[in-house]
Protein backbone atom coordinates (compact mmCIF):
# COMPACT_ATOMS: atom_id res chain seq x y z
CA UNK A 1 0.00 0.00 0.00
CA UNK A 2 0.90 3.54 -0.50
CA UNK A 3 2.67 5.34 2.92
CA UNK A 4 3.29 8.69 3.29
CA UNK A 5 5.66 9.72 5.50
CA UNK A 6 6.06 13.21 6.49
CA UNK A 7 9.66 13.88 7.72
CA UNK A 8 10.63 11.01 5.75
CA UNK A 9 14.01 12.21 5.12
CA UNK A 10 14.96 12.91 8.57
CA UNK A 11 16.74 10.69 11.20
CA UNK A 12 13.78 8.03 12.31
CA UNK A 13 11.76 9.25 8.57
CA UNK A 14 14.69 7.62 6.47
CA UNK A 15 14.93 4.57 8.20
CA UNK A 16 11.03 3.93 8.35
CA UNK A 17 10.87 4.39 4.92
CA UNK A 18 13.72 1.97 4.06
CA UNK A 19 11.67 -0.80 6.20
CA UNK A 20 8.50 -0.16 4.60
CA UNK A 21 10.01 -0.67 1.06
CA UNK A 22 11.79 -3.50 1.79
CA UNK A 23 8.12 -5.28 2.74
CA UNK A 24 6.94 -4.32 -0.54
CA UNK A 25 4.57 -0.85 0.06
CA UNK A 26 5.32 2.09 -1.68
CA UNK A 27 6.51 4.51 0.93
CA UNK A 28 6.81 8.58 0.06
CA UNK A 29 9.02 10.33 1.80
CA UNK A 30 7.55 14.11 2.07
CA UNK A 31 9.60 16.79 3.57
CA UNK A 32 10.44 20.57 2.40
CA UNK A 33 13.30 18.98 -0.02
CA UNK A 34 10.79 16.65 -1.79
CA UNK A 35 8.61 19.34 -2.12
CA UNK A 36 6.21 18.66 0.67
CA UNK A 37 5.66 21.00 3.75
CA UNK A 38 3.21 20.81 6.43
CA UNK A 39 3.38 24.01 7.84
CA UNK A 40 2.69 25.86 4.70
CA UNK A 41 0.73 22.90 3.35
CA UNK A 42 2.41 22.72 -0.19
CA UNK A 43 2.37 19.21 -1.78
CA UNK A 44 0.46 17.65 0.79
CA UNK A 45 -3.12 17.38 -1.27
CA UNK A 46 -0.78 15.76 -3.91
CA UNK A 47 1.11 13.56 -2.30
CA UNK A 48 -1.91 11.87 -0.01
CA UNK A 49 -3.86 10.92 -3.34
CA UNK A 50 -4.06 7.25 -3.03
CA UNK A 51 -2.85 6.82 0.15
CA UNK A 52 -3.90 4.77 2.99
CA UNK A 53 -1.41 5.30 5.84
CA UNK A 54 0.33 8.91 6.80
CA UNK A 55 2.88 8.89 8.82
CA UNK A 56 4.03 12.44 10.90
CA UNK A 57 7.20 12.15 11.82
CA UNK A 58 8.02 16.00 11.52
CA UNK A 59 9.31 18.13 13.73
CA UNK A 60 9.84 21.91 14.35
CA UNK A 61 13.01 24.20 13.12
CA UNK A 62 12.50 25.92 16.36
CA UNK A 63 12.42 24.63 19.87
CA UNK A 64 11.40 28.03 21.33
CA UNK A 65 8.44 27.66 23.54
CA UNK A 66 5.57 29.42 21.05
CA UNK A 67 7.30 28.09 17.72
CA UNK A 68 7.25 24.68 18.52
CA UNK A 69 3.40 25.12 19.80
CA UNK A 70 2.64 26.83 16.47
CA UNK A 71 5.04 24.90 14.28
CA UNK A 72 2.42 21.46 16.05
CA UNK A 73 -1.13 23.05 15.82
CA UNK A 74 -0.18 24.21 12.05
CA UNK A 75 1.34 21.25 10.31
CA UNK A 76 -0.47 18.81 12.37
CA UNK A 77 -3.95 20.73 11.25
CA UNK A 78 -2.65 20.83 7.45
CA UNK A 79 -1.73 17.30 7.34
CA UNK A 80 -5.00 16.38 8.60
CA UNK A 81 -7.20 18.08 6.48
CA UNK A 82 -5.19 16.67 3.55
CA UNK A 83 -5.72 13.27 4.97
CA UNK A 84 -9.54 13.90 5.57
CA UNK A 85 -10.26 15.16 1.64
CA UNK A 86 -7.87 12.01 0.32
CA UNK A 87 -9.69 9.73 2.37
CA UNK A 88 -6.55 7.97 4.26
CA UNK A 89 -7.59 5.54 6.97
CA UNK A 90 -4.91 5.83 9.59
CA UNK A 91 -2.71 8.38 11.21
CA UNK A 92 -0.04 7.55 12.51
CA UNK A 93 2.35 9.80 14.68
CA UNK A 94 5.66 9.66 16.87
CA UNK A 95 5.41 11.31 20.21
CA UNK A 96 7.63 11.35 23.44
CA UNK A 97 7.18 8.97 26.59
CA UNK A 98 6.00 11.15 29.58
CA UNK A 99 4.18 14.58 28.11
CA UNK A 100 1.55 14.53 30.00
CA UNK A 101 3.79 14.22 33.28
CA UNK A 102 5.94 17.07 32.77
CA UNK A 103 4.07 19.78 30.63
CA UNK A 104 6.23 22.66 32.05
CA UNK A 105 8.22 21.54 29.14
CA UNK A 106 7.47 23.37 26.15
CA UNK A 107 8.11 21.11 23.55
CA UNK A 108 6.13 18.30 25.57
CA UNK A 109 3.25 20.99 25.86
CA UNK A 110 3.94 21.45 22.06
CA UNK A 111 3.24 17.31 21.41
CA UNK A 112 0.27 17.30 23.95
CA UNK A 113 -1.39 19.81 21.41
CA UNK A 114 -0.43 17.45 18.65
CA UNK A 115 -1.90 14.72 19.87
CA UNK A 116 -5.04 16.44 21.00
CA UNK A 117 -6.02 17.51 17.26
CA UNK A 118 -5.15 13.80 16.27
CA UNK A 119 -7.22 12.28 18.88
CA UNK A 120 -10.22 14.95 17.88
CA UNK A 121 -9.80 14.88 14.06
CA UNK A 122 -11.84 11.63 13.52
CA UNK A 123 -9.19 9.74 11.25
CA UNK A 124 -8.20 6.53 12.92
CA UNK A 125 -4.79 6.60 14.33
CA UNK A 126 -1.70 5.23 16.59
CA UNK A 127 0.16 7.28 18.51
CA UNK A 128 3.75 5.88 19.40
CA UNK A 129 5.03 7.50 22.89
CA UNK A 130 8.73 6.88 22.24
CA UNK A 131 11.96 7.69 25.35
CA UNK A 132 14.80 9.92 24.27
CA UNK A 133 17.31 8.32 21.25
CA UNK A 134 20.51 7.23 21.84
CA UNK A 135 21.28 9.51 18.82
CA UNK A 136 20.89 12.61 20.83
CA UNK A 137 22.34 11.92 24.22
CA UNK A 138 25.30 14.34 23.03
CA UNK A 139 22.67 16.71 22.51
CA UNK A 140 21.18 16.46 26.01
CA UNK A 141 24.40 16.71 27.49
CA UNK A 142 24.94 19.70 26.04
CA UNK A 143 22.18 21.55 27.35
CA UNK A 144 22.62 20.40 30.31
CA UNK A 145 26.34 22.32 30.98
CA UNK A 146 26.17 24.61 33.44
CA UNK A 147 29.54 26.18 34.47
CA UNK A 148 31.22 24.38 32.37
CA UNK A 149 30.25 20.81 34.03
CA UNK A 150 27.16 18.37 32.32
CA UNK A 151 24.44 18.65 35.79
CA UNK A 152 22.16 15.52 35.21
CA UNK A 153 19.12 14.72 37.62
CA UNK A 154 19.23 11.21 39.24
CA UNK A 155 16.03 10.08 37.92
CA UNK A 156 15.37 7.08 35.90
CA UNK A 157 16.25 7.01 32.30
CA UNK A 158 15.69 4.74 29.23
CA UNK A 159 16.77 5.81 26.24
CA UNK A 160 15.72 4.15 22.66
CA UNK A 161 17.74 3.64 19.55
CA UNK A 162 16.46 5.19 16.50
CA UNK A 163 16.35 1.57 14.99
CA UNK A 164 14.24 0.21 17.02
CA UNK A 165 12.25 3.49 17.20
CA UNK A 166 11.78 2.70 13.31
CA UNK A 167 10.95 -0.72 13.67
CA UNK A 168 7.99 -0.29 15.70
CA UNK A 169 6.46 2.80 13.71
CA UNK A 170 6.71 0.59 10.51
CA UNK A 171 5.48 -2.08 12.33
CA UNK A 172 2.20 0.15 13.41
CA UNK A 173 1.56 1.76 10.23
CA UNK A 174 0.85 -1.81 8.58
CA UNK A 175 -1.37 -3.06 11.22
CA UNK A 176 -4.84 -1.83 12.00
CA UNK A 177 -5.55 1.56 13.38
CA UNK A 178 -4.91 1.28 17.60
CA UNK A 179 -7.04 4.92 18.09
CA UNK A 180 -4.59 4.71 21.35
CA UNK A 181 -1.23 5.20 22.23
CA UNK A 182 1.63 2.64 22.37
CA UNK A 183 4.90 3.77 24.89
CA UNK A 184 8.01 2.12 23.85
CA UNK A 185 11.80 2.23 25.48
CA UNK A 186 15.35 1.27 25.41
CA UNK A 187 15.78 -2.66 27.19
CA UNK A 188 17.60 -0.93 29.87
CA UNK A 189 16.70 1.96 32.56
CA UNK A 190 18.67 3.40 34.92
CA UNK A 191 19.48 7.00 36.94
CA UNK A 192 19.92 9.13 33.96
CA UNK A 193 23.32 10.68 36.10
CA UNK A 194 25.27 7.44 35.78
CA UNK A 195 23.94 6.97 32.13
CA UNK A 196 25.29 9.98 31.54
CA UNK A 197 28.30 9.37 33.34
CA UNK A 198 28.97 6.13 31.21
CA UNK A 199 27.83 7.49 28.25
CA UNK A 200 30.29 10.61 27.92
CA UNK A 201 32.96 8.53 29.11
CA UNK A 202 32.29 5.93 26.20
CA UNK A 203 32.67 8.98 23.95
CA UNK A 204 36.03 10.10 25.27
CA UNK A 205 33.99 13.26 26.28
CA UNK A 206 35.87 14.97 29.39
CA UNK A 207 33.55 16.93 30.91
CA UNK A 208 32.01 16.24 34.24
CA UNK A 209 28.79 14.94 34.80
CA UNK A 210 28.03 16.30 38.56
CA UNK A 211 24.36 14.84 40.17
CA UNK A 212 21.85 17.43 41.09
CA UNK A 213 18.53 16.79 42.12
CA UNK A 214 17.94 20.35 40.51
CA UNK A 215 19.20 20.25 37.58
CA UNK A 216 17.06 21.21 34.21
CA UNK A 217 15.65 18.55 31.71
CA UNK A 218 14.95 21.21 28.69
CA UNK A 219 14.50 23.98 30.98
CA UNK A 220 12.65 22.00 33.78
CA UNK A 221 12.77 19.86 36.84
CA UNK A 222 11.24 16.65 35.82
CA UNK A 223 9.99 13.94 38.76
CA UNK A 224 11.31 10.18 39.03
CA UNK A 225 9.69 8.43 36.43
CA UNK A 226 8.80 11.40 34.34
CA UNK A 227 10.54 10.15 31.48
CA UNK A 228 9.96 6.30 31.28
CA UNK A 229 7.02 4.37 30.60
CA UNK A 230 5.08 3.17 33.52
CA UNK A 231 3.01 0.68 32.57
CA UNK A 232 3.49 -1.49 29.61
CA UNK A 233 5.79 -1.05 27.41
CA UNK A 234 7.31 -2.43 24.18
CA UNK A 235 11.17 -2.67 24.68
CA UNK A 236 13.51 -2.46 22.21
CA UNK A 237 16.14 -5.03 21.33
CA UNK A 238 19.29 -2.43 20.98
CA UNK A 239 21.44 -2.06 24.41
CA UNK A 240 23.37 1.44 24.45
CA UNK A 241 26.55 0.03 25.08
CA UNK A 242 26.24 -2.26 21.61
CA UNK A 243 25.37 0.98 19.88
CA UNK A 244 27.72 3.05 20.97
CA UNK A 245 30.04 0.76 19.77
CA UNK A 246 28.91 0.62 15.72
Amino acid sequence: MKIVVIGGTGLIGSKVVRRLEAHGHEAVAASPNTGVNSLTGEGLDEVMQGASVVIDLSNSPSFEDQAVLDFFRTATGNVLAAEKAAGVGHHVALSIVGTERSPQIGYFRAKIAQEELIEASGIPFSLIHATQFFEFVKAIADTSVVDGVVRIQPVNFQPIAGDDVADEVAKVAVGEPLNARVEIAGPDKERMDEFFRKALAALNDPREVVTDPEARYYGSIVSEDALVPVGEAVLGRIHYADWEKQ
